[in-house]
C-alpha cells in the first residue's frame, strides 16, 4: 500500500531528482530560526515553571497536573480553527504571526502573575497562542518542502526549535544561580522570556516568505472541469479530507498514546523527589533533554523517511517506557539519571515532528494544515486528560504507583495502537 502526496512544492527550482541530496529549504531555515527564539522563551519559563508552582508558590501535584494539563492541551481549543485558518486564507505565515503575538503577551502578563486565577490565565494564553500558530507554521514548512523530505525537514526544524530549547533552560539555570532563590529570581527569569519572545517576532514578520499552498487564491479557470477540484481558488476546508481513513489511524493512535503520556515536568519533579537532583540545578535536567533531542531529530526524521513514519512513531513511545522504568525505580545514581534524559529526548526526537509529517502524507496539500492541526489537537486534549490523572495518581497513591501504572497503560496502549496501524506500517515508502 502506498499513500500519495498530491502537489508540488512551492520554490524556484525543480524537484531534484530522488537520488541527488536536496538542500533544506530557506523558508525552513527562517522559520527554523523564529522556533528557536520562541523555545529560548517558552523553555526558559517551562524550566523553572515545576519548582515556581510548587517550592516557591507551595502548589502540590493535583495542582501541578491542572496546570501541566492546560500547558499540554488548551491549545486544542484554536488547533485546527489555525489550521482552518491558514487553509481557507493560504496565509500560515499571518495566522502563526497571530498565534506567536499572543505568546509573547502572555510573556509579559507572567511578571504580574501570582495567584491560582492569574496563572491559569496566563498559561491559557500562551497555550492558545501556541495552538493557533502550529498548524499553519507546520503546513508552511511542508509547502516549502519536497515530500520525499518532509521528515528530514521536520527534523531540521525541531533540531533548531531545540536548540531554542536549550538554551532558555540554560538562562534560565544562570539567572536564578546569580539572582537569590524566590519569586525575584523567577521574575528575572520572566523578563528574559519576554525579550526573546519578541525578538521572534521580529525574525517572523522580516525572514520568513509568505508561501501558499496551491498558489494565490484568484478566480476559477474556465478549463477546470467540475470533477478537477483544483487547489487554486479554494478556499473552504473540505470535512471529508479529515475523515480518510490514513488520517482517522493517524488521529486514533496519537490519542490513544497520547492518554498515557506523562509531562516531562513530571518525570524531573519525580527525578527531584526522590534526591536525583538538587532545586538549584532543576532547570539543567531539560537541557539534557534537549540536548539528546537536538542530536537526534534529524537522523529520525530521516529514518522515519526511509523505514516507514509509523513504525518511528510507535518506536519513540516504546522508548518512554523505559523512562518511566527508570524514574519509578530505586536505581539513582548519575548514570540512571543521564538515561532518563537520554531516552526522554529520543522519545520526543522519535515523535514530534515524526506525527506532522505522518499527518501530512494523509491529506491532500490544501488541507494539510487543517490534517497536522487534527492530529497535534489530539494529542493535546489527550495529554491534558494524562496530566490530571498522573498527578490525581501521584498525590493519592504517590509517585512511584503512578509511575508504574503509567508504564502498564503504555504496553497496552502499544499493542493495541500497532494493531490498528498495521495498514500503514506495510507502506514502507511515499510514492511521489
Amino acid at each position: 500500500m502506498y499513500v500519495t502526496l498530491r502537489g508540488a512544492p512551492e520554490n524556484d527550482e525543480p524537484p531534484a531528482p530522488r537520488g541527488l541530496r536536496r538542500r533544506v529549504p530557506g523558508a525552513v531555515l527562517a522559520f527554523g530560526t523564529v522556533s528557536l527564539l520562541t523555545d529560548i522563551s517558552s523553555e526558559s519559563v517551562a524550566a523553572v515553571l515545576p519548582l515556581y508552582l510548587t517550592a516557591v508558590l507551595g502548589m502540590g501535584p493535583l495542582a501541578y497536573g491542572f496546570f501541566d494539563g492546560i500547558y499540554q492541551g488548551v491549545s486544542a481549543a484554536v488547533r485546527v480553527l489555525g489550521g482552518w485558518w491558514a487553509d481557507s486564507t493560504r496565509r500560515p505565515k499571518w495566522v502563526a504571526f497571530v498565534g506567536y503575538l499572543a505568546s509573547a503577551v502572555s510573556r509579559i502578563g507572567l511578571l504580574f502573575a501570582t495567584g491560582f486565577g492569574a496563572i491559569t490565565a496566563v498559561i491559557t494564553a500562551d497555550r492558545l497562542g501556541k495552538g493557533l500558530r502550529t498548524g499553519p507554521r507546520d503546513a508552511l514548512i511542508a509547502t516549502a518542502s519536497d515530500p520525499a523530505d518532509l521528515g528530514r525537514n521536520f527534523g531540521v526544524h525541531r533540531a533548531m526549535d531545540t536548540f531554542g530549547a536549550l538554551i532558555g533552560p540554560l538562562i534560565a539555570f544562570a539567572v536564578l544561580a546569580a539572582v537569590p532563590f524566590g519569586l525575584g529570581g523567577f521574575q528575572s527569569v520572566f523578563v528574559f522570556s519576554a525579550a526573546f519572545a519578541i525578538l521572534g517576532l521580529v525574525v517572523l514578520a522580516i525572514a520568513v516568505p509568505d508561501l501558499r499552498a496551491g498558489g494565490p487564491p484568484g478566480p476559477p479557470d474556465p478549463t477546470d472541469t467540475p470533477d478537477a477540484s483544483p487547489a487554486r481558488g479554494r478556499v473552504a476546508l473540505r470535512l471529508s479530507d479529515l475523515s480518510r481513513p490514513e488520517l482517522r489511524r493517524v488521529l486514533v493512535v496519537a490519542g490513544l498514546l497520547g492518554l498515557v503520556t506523562v509531562g516531562d515536568g513530571f518525570i524531573y519533579l519525580a527525578l527531584s523527589d526522590r534526591g536525583s537532583v538538587a532545586a538549584t540545578y532543576f532547570p539543567l535536567l531539560f537541557v539534557g533533554t534537549n540536548v539528546a533531542y537536538l542530536a537526534l531529530a534529524i537522523p529520525l526524521g530521516k529514518v522515519a523517511d526511509r523505514i516507514g513514519r509509523g513504525l518511528v512513531f510507535l518506536a519513540g513511545h516504546a522508548v518512554l517506557l523505559g523512562v518511566y522504568a527508570l524514574a519509578a525505580s530505586t536505581i539513582g545514581g548519575i548514570g540512571t539519571l543521564v538515561m532518563v534524559l537520554l531516552l526522554l529526548g529520543t522519545f520526543y526526537a522519535a515523535t514530534d515532528g515524526v506525527l506532522s509529517a505522518l499527518a501530512t502524507q494523509t491529506v491532500p496539500e490544501e488541507s494539510r494544515a487543517s490534517g497536522i492541526a487534527a492530529a497535534q489537537t489530539v494529542v493535546a486534549l489527550s495529554r491534558f486528560v494524562s496530566s490530571i490523572a498522573f498527578g490525581l495518581m501521584w498525590q493519592l497513591g504517590g509517585r512511584t504507583e503512578a509511575l508504574w501504572v503509567m508504564s502498564a497503560a503504555l504496553v497496552v496502549a502499544l499493542v493495541g495502537a500497532t494493531w490498528f496501524m498495521r495498514p500503514m506500517l506495510q507502506a514502507r515508502r511515499v510514492d511521489v
